[in-house]
């Protein structure tokens, strides 16, 4: 059902993204794209991964101690996983990952990869929001965006702050569950991982490192598109940067196929195109960007999966 939905969506978007492009100019700009810039693009791409993984690492250590290694690699395998599978199982590839060889509760450490995520989208609706409310006059659709997208970051960064206060009624609403008592246990055993996740961000040590690294890796993220854009001749403001990774961002907890494919053509266009961009230009510039999230995550993402794989196979023996 997930994935009909997924096909579905894709091709709407695609058919209303690709609508009246000159593949000829799109040809063109690739063509002539800067290969030193694309690889600059490609080493940031590779920092913001590393980051991330030293950012969830945090959390992850309210529980236990996480090698960089390890949290490198399994976030690098859930990032090369969610490329593609369906239905983001990259989180359960790095969640898998992290639990088996560290030990640590697979619910807690799947809330924390799930948790990163939100707090991701709640970074971005706020940045998006300041950003909208800045501009004296922001264009297309971005006029009345400001508000919403400033309400959907607050209730997100409220829900964290609350739920894990809410522990003892979720417990005692799973401890009279109409279930069987197998099930009852585990319900409560997952309340309880949901909820120590949701409390790694309570630490204030833990919250600033993340924090910090949140701001640094959107911002190398914005960078990197800036100069990806620069890369095929085309000019990219970083605040126009930035709206544009909030809406790859948020579009990415949809239905998707593999890559994104359909999402990513029509964020791309419906972003840049009231910044100056033609239809071309987007789909040109957003089609190079999925070939380097590829190169990159495919590489570090595969490598990590052979590796952890064969060390798997060498501690069976």
């Amino acid at each position: 059902m997930i994935a009909a939905a997924a096909i579905a969506l894709a091709a709407v978007l695609l058919l209303y993204s690709l609508r009246g492009i000159d593949w000829a100019h799109a040809a063109t700009i690739v063509r002539h794209a800067s290969p030193a810039l694309l690889g600059l693009a490609a080493a940031i791409s590779t920092a913001t991964l590393f980051l991330r993984a030293v950012r969830w690492r945090i959390l992850l250590g309210a529980e236990g101690r996480i090698s960089l290694g390890t949290a490198f690699r399994a976030t690098a395998a859930g990032y090369f996983a969610n490329n593609f599978l369906p239905a983001r199982a990259g989180e359960l590839v790095r969640t898998f990952l992290v639990s088996s060889s560290s030990g640590l509760d697979g619910g807690f450490v799947l809330t924390t990869a799930l948790a990163e995520r939100v707090a991701d989208a709640i970074a971005l609706a706020l940045l998006s929001a300041g950003i909208l409310f800045a501009m004296p006059a922001p264009p297309g659709w971005f006029a009345g965006a400001a508000r919403p997208v400033a309400v959907a970051g607050l209730l997100g960064a409220g829900a964290i702050a609350i739920v894990p206060a809410c522990e003892p009624v979720f417990l005692r609403l799973a401890a009279r569950a109409p279930v069987p008592s197998a099930w009852r246990a585990r319900l409560e055993a997952t309340v309880g991982a949901v909820a120590r996740g949701l409390r790694s961000f309570h630490d204030a040590k833990r919250l600033s490192g993340f924090v910090l690294l949140t701001a640094l890796i959107w911002c190398l993220d914005a960078g990197g598109a800036v100069i990806g854009a620069a890369a095929l001749g085309l000019s990219l403001s970083l605040s126009a940067a930035f709206l544009l990774i909030a809406g790859l961002s948020l579009g990415s907890a949809l239905p998707a196929t593999p890559g994104y494919i359909g999402i990513y053509q029509f964020v791309a266009v419906t972003v840049l195109m009231p910044f100056g961009f033609s239809r071309s230009d987007a789909i040109a510039f957003i089609l190079v960007a999925q070939v380097l999230m590829y190169l990159v995550v495919g590489a570090w993402g595969g490598g990590a999966l052979l590796t952890m794989r064969t060390a798997a196979r060498s501690t069976a023996r």
